[in-house]
């Protein structure tokens, strides 16, 4: 594919310009098909990536746990500055069990030494986002949210953001310090966030991340039956259980004759209605393979017909729940 710059959009009022399409690192090494984790050719892509515009990488501390960050640290050596860089902090993995189970923690104390930790996995000084991964009831948005300012002002991250907050939670976290981005989910087949947050984002000059925008995967229209390893997440995701799978590829089909008629690929037109629900939305698909990657990239200059969209708008919602 061409290598021409890719369109930008700003991360936040004031906020670095990035390319429209970010990366998500977390399937490189945790959640996606991990018995085929390639580092070296993760590092690869990481490059080829900021080659091509794509600036803006999102990793977490709760991603291996840990192992994702060292590895983006890793492909960041000596091209820190050409990334805009973000990753996260307030949950808890377990990985004694059986499978992995996740608690939040967003006591202040907590951040701060997650946030130190993750400096130093990731090789670097400061992250240009530090997003509060999910709120903790038991701690409340207030004090976590403080402790992210304190971070600012400190100077270990240039801006904070949340993920998966209630416009209400939202509210609250602004009157004590600007939320520059917020991450949730948000694909042609699950759209909830276009009721409240994303609009909110809008209004208050914060960007709109939303994380897996190709469906876990599934619009690009190649997964086709529910078959996946033991530890992937979706082996265990009511939307991949079969008779859910198999009613939900009606959403795929149309995505596809979308597709054809544009002469892109699924996955393209899936990104592409993503990028038009707002000049504040930067979606963060992610991949471990430069060809995807490329293929994502494309979606950046498609453009989509209000017709395109219209018919886009009337899929209908998936079945089975997120989680």
């Amino acid at each position: 594919m061409t290598d021409s710059p890719l369109p930008t959009r700003t991360l936040g009022a004031g906020g670095p310009a990035v390319g429209a399409l970010g990366l998500g690192c977390m399937g490189m090494s945790w959640a996606y098909d991990s018995a085929r984790r390639d580092d070296d050719a993760s590092v690869g892509v990481v490059h080829r990536a900021l080659e091509l515009g794509v600036t803006f990488l999102d990793t977490s501390d709760v991603y291996g746990p840990f192992d994702n960050e060292a590895l983006v640290g890793r492909a960041l050596a000596g091209r820190r500055d050409e990334a805009v860089l973000a990753t996260t902090g307030g949950l808890v993995a377990d990985l004694t069990g059986e499978r992995p189970s996740i608690s939040r923690d967003g006591r202040p104390e907590h951040l701060r030494a997650a946030l130190d930790a993750s400096l130093q996995r990731l090789g670097t000084d400061h992250v240009d986002l530090y997003y509060l991964h999910r709120i903790d009831p038991d701690v409340g948005v207030e004090a976590s949210w403080g402790a992210l300012a304190e971070a600012v002002l400190a100077g270990k991250t240039r801006a904070i953001g949340l993920s998966e907050a209630s416009v209400d939670e939202l509210d609250r976290a602004q009157a004590i310090h600007p939320v520059t981005a917020v991450q949730s989910e948000l694909s042609l087949w699950t759209r909830d966030a276009l009721t409240g947050v994303v609009p909110w984002c809008a209004a208050h000059g914060a960007a709109f991340v939303p994380f897996a925008p190709l469906g876990r995967g599934f619009l690009t229209g190649t997964l086709t039956r529910a078959t996946f390893e033991a530890t992937d997440f979706r082996a265990a995701n009511p939307r991949f259980e079969r008779e859910a799978l198999e009613a939900n590829l009606a959403i795929v089909d149309r995505v596809r004759t979308v597709a054809a008629r544009l002469g892109a690929a699924p996955g393209q037109v899936a990104l592409a209605w993503t990028l038009a629900q707002g000049e504040h939305v930067v979606p963060i698909p992610g991949t471990k393979r430069t060809t995807y990657l490329e293929e994502n990239a494309g979606a950046a200059r498609l453009e989509l017909s209000a017709a395109d969209l219209a018919e886009l708008d009337e899929l209908p919602a998936a079945v089975g729940s997120r989680y």
